[in-house]
């Protein structure tokens, strides 16, 4: 095929207002990425698509094996809570299962991030 151009895995993105944190977790349009590496706003970046990372949950929460999990853009945390949040994976024991937990494991589903309006 002469128009593949790359897996799509991986992303060289443009960093946002404030740049990026290697490891955090960005809403740019409609894709979610994990950063691999701090950019300074405006500088290329590579952001992470796909794969499991442990990513910053809203606190209070307990995860079940394979739950929707939602990007609040506003708190900048993962959640179960539908309302106005993107779909961006499923949720993987460890971590998320506790409700204290600060964190827990996201396997992203590397695919276009779109709001999910069904409960």
């Amino acid at each position: 095929m002469r128009n593949f151009k790359q897996p799509g895995d991986v992303l060289d993105l443009t960093a946002p207002s404030g740049g990026v944190v290697g490891g955090t977790g960005y809403l740019i349009g409609a894709l979610f990425v994990v950063a691999a590496a701090d950019a300074d706003e405006g500088d290329q970046f590579e952001g992470q698509r796909s794969g499991v990372f442990e990513l910053p949950k809203a606190t209070g929460q307990t995860w079940s094996e394979g739950a929707r999990i939602y990007w609040d853009d506003s708190a900048k945390k993962c959640t179960t809570t539908v309302t106005s949040n993107t779909l961006i994976g499923a949720a993987v024991r460890k971590g998320g299962e506790i409700s204290g937990a600060t964190t827990g494991l996201v396997m992203l589903n590397g695919t276009t991030a779109v709001v999910d309006t069904i409960e």
